[in-house]
């Protein structure tokens, strides 16, 4: 991601002190629109004989870009870099090398402001945006050439009006001579008609000079056509094959927690220059056709028709392949879809601007089909054309919108705020499978015409793959199958193909990243993770002790959510998921301060707590409660280790789990030895007044111990070998 996308996904102050650091010397106008060629060019280092050009190198791309903008709401815009065009090359024209580290400085400072608001290392340009930097530099380059063959092409209409003009002179003369030797012969005629062969001559020895010419020119000028066409078709895979199909495996990835790094704004101005660049060659193609079927006999190339017809075909397909390429899903429906509520959904087309696509604007609708459907859908697509509509497996409310044009962005999208589905139709099931395991996706379709409706495009795109849910206790499944498709599903693959064993090193760090993002940056350790593959691989096998060979180990998807961990009537997935769950929703901020040992068996943490002081304690998840935490203590009593019944949602919705630790007298010390005060007090609930202003006075409910637990009954030594019972608390309320 470049310098200036990252910047611009800061926050508003932070932004504000960006902006401040551009003025009338170097316009934010002109760092938005140059962004990568003026990173490129300003982070390398360069000599001072490079740097002599640079004021007539940035000044030509201002102007280069200015004129690229023709529609009346970048007008303005348009005036602003053509005035700070003009005010550089009269302030720097003689001072290159100044301009150079000027804009180095601010790109310094707004370097230094996004470290600062992001808290990490931002890598400089040259290594990370080498290769954005390379495609916008071939972006640049084949304008230049464009542009030069947008010339040769006048330059070569001009030559062949000045070949028409002479040889109808020509044809002129020769009829002249015609009428003239029809007369009688005398010496006046003699002499006329010698003067005029003269010339005749000459003119035909221009005309065959100037055939030549044309002919030398045309060939030069198709080699230049398909020269340009075979660049663009390279810069547009690198586009649409590279960057746009990582940018669309980010997000697929995101859903998992992933941050992306590639900005669609970015890839946008790629595919908007692109697509100018296309249609402006496609056009010189068809003058190229037109001129040449006017010309004169002599002065056509017998094999220029079929040239200009396969470019013509060449250079539409490209532009077909941009347009139905860039209708993309920017925000995706949820994939764990639940019936009768309601969700949104937002498309783009990146070069709908570019285009004045919206100039008609464009109806998009919404169907949700199978798995199936989807792939007859593609086989049919990749065979020249859809054969029939995909069968519906559902019916969606709101499902069609209208496309509109924002200007400010230069975005042309809709945003389905309110779609629903209403009924599934389920497809048969197999084995042993269940309808969370069956996967389904929406197409958004819709028509676009460019060029007036000179050109008609059917496009359509298919979302992330969904799975329909009916009730809440569907949901842990149905993330399973969308986790497990999300991070494992090969590119290219045919919907919606998945592996069915990955190595535990990948499911690993599928499940590390879905827990950082659901605690907002609390991280699972290596302890952790091998605590995790115990518990997966059910200690029916001996785990190797490095974690290279752990790592290698293969896991099933029946291991991830189908087979039930040992002696549990629950899923390791679902045992995972409710612990994400607790975690997010009641215990983030005491994860992230690492207060929570969490992931731990029960007779572990009785042996570390054994040989402690009465009073220390720890935090663990529940082996035996889905997304429970319970609390074990070491009692006052022979070193006997305690474990409380595990709290779940529903308890700790009542009572924060710090504010426990805070009721219960017998916790002293957070394992090993850390004062329980010095570390949860911040996290304890404010007493409130006691009197509410209705008069009434607020309950308080307070977690205790039941009074057997203080009796010398009680007070016995367990055998060390068995995890010992848990302890159920109870509230008492306190007034």
């Amino acid at each position: 991601m470049s310098l200036w996308a990252r910047a611009q996904q800061l926050p508003p102050e932070c932004l504000q002190e960006v902006r401040s650091i551009y003025r009338d010397t170097f316009p934010i106008e002109v760092r938005h629109c140059l962004a990568l060629w003026i990173e490129n060019r300003v982070w390398n280092v360069e000599s001072e004989e490079q740097q002599q050009f640079f004021v007539d190198e940035l000044v030509h791309e201002i102007s280069t870009h200015a004129d690229m903008l023709h529609t009346p709401d970048m007008f303005v815009t348009k005036m602003k870099l053509l005035e700070a065009a003009k005010n550089i090359q009269m302030q720097y024209g003689h001072a290159p090398q100044e301009l150079f580290n000027y804009m180095r400085q601010c790109l310094t400072r707004e370097l230094a402001l996004i470290q600062k608001a992001m808290g990490t290392q931002y890598v400089s340009p040259p290594q990370t945006e080498r290769k954005y930097s390379e495609l916008l530099t071939g972006l640049r380059t084949v304008q230049q050439k464009v542009s030069l063959v947008g010339k040769e092409i006048n330059n070569w209409n001009a030559n062949m009006e000045s070949f028409s003009l002479e040889y109808h002179e020509c044809v002129k003369k020769k009829g002249h001579m015609s009428y003239l030797q029809q007369s009688p012969m005398t010496t006046e005629r003699r002499d006329f008609e010698a003067c005029l062969r003269l010339q005749i001559e000459e003119m035909e020895r221009k005309l065959n000079i100037m055939i030549a010419q044309i002919n030398h020119a045309q060939l030069e000028l198709v080699d230049h056509l398909k020269e340009n066409i075979s660049i663009l078709g390279e810069l547009q895979s690198q586009v649409l094959d590279g960057e746009l199909i990582k940018w669309k495996r980010e997000q697929q990835l995101s859903g998992n927690g992933v941050q992306m790094q590639t900005n669609l704004n970015v890839i946008q101005e790629w595919c908007e220059l692109l697509a100018d660049l296309i249609w402006t060659s496609r056009q010189q193609v068809n003058n190229v056709s037109r001129i040449s079927s006017k010309a004169l006999a002599d002065a056509r190339q017998p094999e220029l028709v079929s040239m200009l017809d396969e470019m013509s075909k060449q250079v539409t397909s490209l532009l077909s392949t941009l347009v139905t390429s860039t209708f993309v899903i920017e925000k995706q429906p949820p994939q764990v879809m639940k019936t009768n509520t309601r969700f949104t959904a937002t498309v783009r087309l990146l070069v709908g601007g570019q285009l004045n696509v919206y100039m008609t604007p464009p109806r998009v609708s919404v169907v949700i089909i199978s798995e199936q459907q989807a792939q007859q859908l593609l086989k049919s697509d990749s065979q020249a054309g859809k054969s029939k509509q995909p069968v519906e497996c559902g019916d969606i409310l709101n499902n069609t919108g209208v496309m509109e044009y924002q200007a400010t962005s230069r975005q042309l999208s809709v945003s389905f705020r309110n779609m629903q589905l209403r009924k599934i139709k389920r497809a048969e099931k197999k084995g042993t499978e269940s309808v969370m395991d069956e996967k389904l996706t929406l197409l958004f379709q819709s028509q676009f015409n460019v060029g007036g409706g000179e050109l008609v495009f059917q496009v359509w795109t298919l979302s992330l793959p969904v799975v329909v849910i009916v009730h809440g206790n569907q949901e842990p499944h149905g993330w399973a199958t969308v986790t497990w498709d999300n991070a494992f599903s090969p590119s290219g693959r045919v919907p919606f193909a998945v592996p069915d064993k990955v190595t535990w090193g990948q499911l690993a760090e599928t499940l590390r990243i879905k827990f950082y993002s659901a605690t907002s940056g609390g991280d699972l350790s290596e302890d952790n993770l091998r605590f995790l593959a115990e518990k997966i691989f059910n200690n029916k096998i001996n785990l190797p002790l490095s974690t290279h060979e752990l790592n290698a180990l293969p896991v099933s998807w029946t291991q991830f959510c189908k087979d039930a961990l040992s002696d549990r009537n629950f899923t390791f997935w679902e045992w995972f998921y409710m612990v994400v769950k607790v975690t997010r929703e009641y215990l983030r901020t005491l994860w992230c301060d690492r207060l929570i040992m969490g992931f731990i068996q029960k007779k572990q943490a009785e042996d570390m707590l054994s040989k402690c002081p009465p009073g220390t304690f720890l935090l663990r998840f529940s082996d035996s409660e889905l997304g429970g935490i319970t609390i074990a203590w070491v009692g006052d009593n022979n070193g006997e280790v305690f474990s409380l019944q595990p709290f779940t949602a529903r308890d700790l919705a009542l009572r924060s789990l710090a504010d426990r630790v805070l009721d219960l007298p017998q916790l002293q010390f957070l394992y090993p030895n850390i004062a329980k005060d010095d570390v949860f007090s911040k996290y304890y609930t404010k007493p409130e007044d006691q009197v509410l202003k209705n008069g009434y006075v607020k309950p308080v409910l307070v977690t205790t111990l039941p009074p057997y637990m203080a009796s010398p009954a009680y007070a016995h030594s367990p055998d060390s070998h068995r995890n010992t019972p848990s302890v159920q608390s109870r509230y008492m309320i306190d007034f």
